[in-house]
């Protein structure tokens, strides 16, 4: 398996496992540190490589967490020298990336590529260069706003603005995460539709006429604990990839799952939203690392919505999965519900 492009180009050592925590790829970077070929790695279990102690076997065995963080462990084949290095292990949406800092006096990495730093320094960076015009954006949707309520008559347009200005309001508190993380907003009781709805609205106003927008819902769903936002930032990316990926119907579809298991996990119940789109489906090459960070089909894509989204799911005890062939493709987010009694299902 080759290395995904934008792995493939970065200067800091990444691997990538299945689910069962076999290696599937390593990027040049990492063989190099290694000083071995591909062959050498690939279908080595992860926690081979630990020479020194088992946090890496004890984590994949048993660790219901997302992440390990690695601290001076040693790294490397069996019978080999090993390397020192820190690190983390981040669990994907279909298994494992391992991403490394050599600490053993390796030749000196490109800080700059660094996979957590780089991207976290360049959002940073973004979210301060967006404040000002954001802030201009809001000012003229508050005038228009004003002036339209001098309107009674125009009531679709008075819609639209409350729109723009909800959605000025929400990127303005993703900025401020990312300018200065804070931990997330306790849940509350949500409709799903209400969200669902919401991103149906934001989809017709980006004014797509090629697209058309089709709701299957099952009314009795109850309310779930989440974060309406987040949640609703997360499905307007999956609606938002089905529109680039050529879709001209997009369904947004709801159910509720009995006895799911999710992140090994047993749920009572959940509910299942479908997101399905008749485009040119997600690229082969792309498959086993779809839900990565700075991985996208597209030359001018950043490869950010699908990872957040997945990121979404878990904050909500969930999970994104898909499937996908040209002319169809169902990204499936599930969440789970309370017991009936009031319980957790976790």
């Amino acid at each position: 398996m080759t290395a995904p492009p934008t792995l493939d180009q970065l200067g800091t050592p990444v691997a990538w496992a299945d689910a069962q925590g076999r290696i599937a790829g390593v990027n040049p970077a990492f063989q190099r540190w290694l000083g071995v070929g591909p062959r050498r790695v690939l279908g080595q279990p992860l926690a081979a490589l630990e020479q020194e102690g088992d946090a890496l076997a004890r984590f994949l065995r048993q660790d219901e967490r997302d992440t390990l963080r690695l601290k001076r462990s040693a790294l490397g084949l069996p019978g080999e020298t090993p390397h020192y290095a820190d690190g983390w292990l981040t669990r994907t949406g279909e298994g494992w990336l391992l991403e490394v800092h050599p600490a053993d006096g390796s030749p000196e990495l490109d800080t700059a590529q660094s996979l957590p730093g780089a991207l976290a320094a360049a959002l940073k960076g973004l979210a301060h260069e967006l404040r000002n015009p954001l802030a201009g954006m809001k000012g003229a949707a508050q005038l228009l706003a004003r002036r339209a309520a001098q309107r009674p008559e125009d009531a679709a347009e008075r819609e639209l603005i409350q729109l723009i200005g909800s959605e000025i309001e929400r990127l303005s508190q993703l900025l401020d995460q990312l300018m200065s993380p804070a931990p997330h907003r306790p849940h509350a009781p949500l409709n799903i539709h209400a969200v669902l709805e919401r991103v149906l609205r934001l989809a017709e106003a980006e004014g797509a006429p090629s697209v058309r927008l089709q709701r299957d819902y099952d009314p009795s769903i109850p309310e779930l604990a989440g974060d309406a936002d987040r949640l609703t930032q997360a499905v307007w990316n999956l609606v938002r990839n089905a529109q680039q990926a050529g879709a001209s119907t997009i369904v947004l579809r709801t159910r509720v799952e009995s006895g799911l298991h999710i992140r090994e996990r047993v749920h009572a119940r959940a509910v299942r939203v479908d997101i399905v789109d008749d485009g040119c489906g997600v690229p082969e090459a792309l498959a086993d690392h779809l839900f990565l960070p700075l991985v996208s089909g597209r030359a001018e894509g950043t490869g950010l919505g699908l990872a957040l989204a997945h990121q979404v799911a878990r904050e909500h005890r969930g999970s994104l999965t898909y499937r996908s062939r040209p002319g169809n493709t169902v990204f499936t987010l599930l969440l789970p519900l309370a017991d009936p009694e009031g319980g957790s299902t976790a």
